[in-house]
Order: structure tokens, then C-alpha cells, then sequence
């Protein structure tokens, strides 16, 4: 019988951890895409729109990213977005886990460009 209990408690305490974890991860995962979208179709925003824009996508995913954290920075048809976040996970009921979440996005833009027209 307390073997029993035992197991359930071990069981519950793994299926929190779990749930915790991949919560966060989901949200990250989003904001990731989020701003995989925003350097993509972004070619003809400025790098201090761009910055902008993804601080405005982590208030909406509920991501803890500072203005300070995200650098943009461009070199010919590449965008990259760099950042990292850190959030306090509950592991265990009344035991929080500092977790550091990185972003890094490196998209190449074809916005803007043309095809040669064909000889006529």
C-alpha cells in the first residue's frame, strides 16, 4: 500500500515538472516562430523596427525579454536575432529552477527581389 502511494507521489511530482517545463518551452517556441516571421519579412524594416517588433512579440508570448537583451543585426541578406531570457521553473512544488532560454534566428530575405525578365 505505501509502496503504492509512493509511486503515485513520484509519478505526480514528474508529470508537474513536465508540465512546467514544456509550458515554458511552448511559449518559447511560438516567440521563436514569431520572430523567425518578423526577420524573414522584414527586409525593408529598419534594425531598430525590427529590435521593436520582437519586444512587442515577447509582451504578447509572455516571454520576460528586455529591451537591452535582443541584438538585430543585418549583413547582406541575412537578418539575425539574437537574445536570451532566464524564468524561474517549479521543478518541484515550492522549488523554483533558473532556466535560461536562448533565441538566435538567422534568415535570409528575398524581399524586394526580381527575376530577370525573358528575352522576347
Amino acid at each position: 500500500m505505501i509502496k503504492t502511494v509512493l509511486k503515485l507521489l513520484l509519478a505526480a511530482l514528474i508529470a508537474n515538472a513536465v508540465w512546467h517545463v514544456t509550458s515554458a518551452y511552448m511559449n518559447f517556441y511560438k516567440f521563436q516562430d514569431a520572430a523567425i516571421e518578423v526577420a524573414q519579412f522584414g527586409a525593408t524594416k529598419s534594425e531598430d523596427e525590427l529590435r521593436g517588433k520582437v519586444i512587442d512579440l515577447a509582451a504578447e508570448f509572455d516571454v520576460p525579454l528586455a529591451d537591452t537583451a535582443v541584438i538585430v543585426r543585418r549583413e547582406n541578406d541575412h537578418t539575425y536575432i539574437d537574445g536570451s531570457y532566464q524564468r524561474q521553473l517549479e521543478i518541484l512544488p515550492g522549488y523554483k529552477y533558473p532556466w535560461v532560454f536562448k533565441l538566435h534566428v538567422d534568415t535570409m530575405s528575398f524581399e524586394g527581389a526580381r527575376l530577370p525578365s525573358a528575352p522576347k
